[in-house]
């Protein structure tokens, strides 16, 4: 199973976790903001929790220590969490680590640190939070795939199941989502479709 899966949702709460999982989403992320160290060890912990026995995979996003803590497999850093994170603690306990990027300065920082993948965003505008950045749109996928090579590229913001096929095709490897799962009148439904275009593209 590659890592990241090609449908790659995002989710704030344990609950969500335990749904997709439970579902058969193969990685999901867990972004939680503004916890403090024991708020952030505890929800890990009951993430890793609820997934075990599936075949979901758990991405802490940001709170790194936590996820050293918990035992956790995959982390992603946004750039300001980089700036602050212990990479050789990350690497030493064997965690994956995934990166933000939106310009070429943060994509340069984020080869320097060695990822696992590159996520690239927002694709398109979103209304979850305020950006700083404007939308990147599909022909800059293509630029950053070239430029990290190799490396798995994660296209994330504003993006819906029925733009994946040219998001894909503009060489992303895998699909961040989040509104278009957990702001969707029926989430279940459309967890399934998206996993049905991740088994059409395997």
């Amino acid at each position: 199973m590659p890592y990241p899966d090609r449908f790659y949702p995002v989710v704030h709460s344990v609950a969500w976790v335990a749904r997709l999982a439970l579902l058969g989403v193969g990685t999901v992320q867990l972004r939680a903001k503004d916890l403090d160290e024991t708020e952030a060890l505890r929800i890990v912990r009951d993430a890793l929790e609820v997934i075990r026995g599936t075949d979901a995979r758990l991405v802490v996003n940001d709170y790194w220590r936590a996820a050293i803590a918990a035992g956790a497999k995959h982390l992603h850093l946004g750039q300001e969490d980089l700036a602050g994170a212990d990479l050789k603690a990350i690497r030493k306990a064997g965690l994956t680590l995934g990166i933000s990027t939106h310009d070429d300065e943060e994509l340069a920082t984020a080869l320097r640190a060695e990822p696992d993948y590159v996520a690239l965003g927002p694709i398109f505008p979103t209304t979850l939070k305020s950006m700083r950045f404007a939308p990147q749109g599909i022909a800059r996928i293509s630029e950053w795939k070239k430029r990290v090579g190799n490396i798995p590229l994660v296209a994330i913001g504003g993006i819906k199941l029925e733009q994946a096929s040219e998001i894909f095709a503009a060489g992303a490897d895998s699909i961040a989502v989040v509104s278009d799962v957990t702001q969707h009148p029926d989430p279940d439904a459309r967890v399934r479709a998206w996993l049905g275009i991740k088994a059409e593209a395997t």
